[in-house]
């Protein structure tokens, strides 16, 4: 790898970063610590990066000069090896005096990334690494990184980020003003087209989020893995999307492709559910209630942005609200959220805390009975101290058999802390 060209990205990037324009966002960091930011493409990881790195200049803990930072899908790079990391370190000392903050953009690309920056933190270097690959939370990485580092997922933006993004802010008691309207509208704008923040810049939403799931399919999934059978993997991908909201098993998933006339064995199913979760495109959760080979056989799937799963379906509203549900859920409770399923069915349970149902609209007679009774089945089993309902835009509360159920429109969840 010729120093050279690292030197020149060295310098594009402090002089790009420097006046780059960032939306802040609310994330807490460590102010000395190493960091692994792992999360699916286009989250905004590396405006993780660029703002961890202007609020230190502001601060003045440290000028652009120090900063260190590559971007490892730059085409420039493409002939990068694990042999050449020593070269980063080489090229910025032959610029710069200082000791330099190492920001590494999407370095799971180079084979030997960890034994590098573990290298770096034990000479004390500060170093900020992202991925795409959830793999880069595997056993054997944190094992090699030795403690050193710090993982934090960077999700999709909140609701509340998103109306900062839109440039929105709250009136005292907006809920009970106009200004409710235009957030129910902004919520289905945010509902159909995802959280993901580059998506806000695109008119043609649709078509932006069809070419990154493409880029994510194609270069994340099939050219790294090197899968043959690429229509077999999107057909998949198609069938979980139509399972949205039901409990489902690598057998019926099988079952549905073959006869689509596509044979794929369950053993090369597993593997692609794996690798559509490595990619962040997909995660599964369990019954609550299920036997521990029954978790590892019959789970619900769950896209991680409701833009992405809105391509695959034709009338998606109760499957987008569900799975805006889920994601945000997910961010706060991780993997302590389950579907409860026996005899009944809630769509999601935090234990001992929370019963959840979702339903687009509660102005049928029977799907109203059939959510509260489905709840009031599954107290009788297991704990919760909070119920409820959360509508697309209905507000209620219900009384059952002398529990409580909330009855809460989604755009109103999506802003109170829970």
């Amino acid at each position: 790898m010729e120093k050279d060209v690292i030197k020149k990205i060295i310098v594009e990037s402090q002089e790009f970063i420097a006046n780059v324009e960032l939306v802040k966002r609310d994330y807490a960091v460590e102010a000395n610590g190493n960091y692994v930011l792992v999360g699916q493409r286009r989250t905004g990881k590396t405006y993780f990066m660029y703002q961890q790195i202007k609020e230190g200049i502001e601060k003045k803990s440290f000028t652009i000069d120090q900063i260190l930072y590559i971007n490892f899908e730059d085409e420039r790079l493409i002939e990068f090896k694990s042999t050449d990391f020593d070269i980063l370190i080489e090229a910025y000392k032959e610029l710069f005096s200082h000791k330099p903050l190492c920001f590494f953009d999407e370095i799971q690309n180079i084979d030997g990334w960890e034994k590098f920056v573990r290298r770096l933190t034990d000479q004390k270097y500060r170093v900020l690494v992202t991925g795409s690959n959830a793999k880069m939370l595997s056993r054997e990485i944190a094992t090699t990184l030795g403690g050193r580092f710090i993982v934090k997922e960077i999700h999709g933006l909140s609701f509340k980020e998103f109306l900062i993004f839109k440039n929105v802010k709250l009136k005292k008691n907006y809920e009970f003003k106009e200004q409710r309207f235009e957030i129910q509208r902004l919520f289905q704008e945010y509902l159909f087209y995802g959280s993901l923040p580059e998506t806000l810049q695109f008119n043609n939403k649709k078509e932006y989020l069809s070419n990154l799931f493409e880029k994510v399919f194609n270069g994340d999934i099939i050219a790294r893995h090197k899968i043959k059978n690429a229509f077999g993997l999107k057909l998949l991908v198609k069938k979980i999307a139509e399972s949205t909201m039901d409990e489902t098993s690598f057998n019926r998933m099988k079952n549905i492709i073959k006869s689509s006339g596509t044979s794929i064995g369950t053993n090369t199913l597993i593997e692609y559910f794996g690798y559509l979760n490595d990619a962040y495109l997909i995660f599964s959760i369990n019954n609550y209630n299920s036997k521990f080979v029954e978790r590892e056989t019959k789970k619900k799937f769950y896209f991680s942005d409701t833009g992405i799963l809105k391509l695959f379906l034709f009338k998606p509203e109760s499957m987008l609200l569900e799975t805006f549900v889920y994601n945000r859920l997910r961010k706060v409770f991780g993997s302590d959220v389950y579907y409860y399923r026996e005899n009944t069915e809630v769509d999601f349970y935090i234990p001992d805390r929370e019963l959840i149902q979702v339903a687009f609209s509660l102005n049928n007679y029977q799907t109203r009975e059939r959510e509260v009774k489905a709840i009031a089945r599954a107290l009788t089993k297991i704990k919760a101290k909070t119920l409820k309902i959360i509508t697309l835009n209905e507000q209620d509360t219900i009384s059952h058999n002398g529990q409580t159920i909330e009855v809460v429109p989604a755009w109103k969840w999506a802003l109170a802390d829970i």
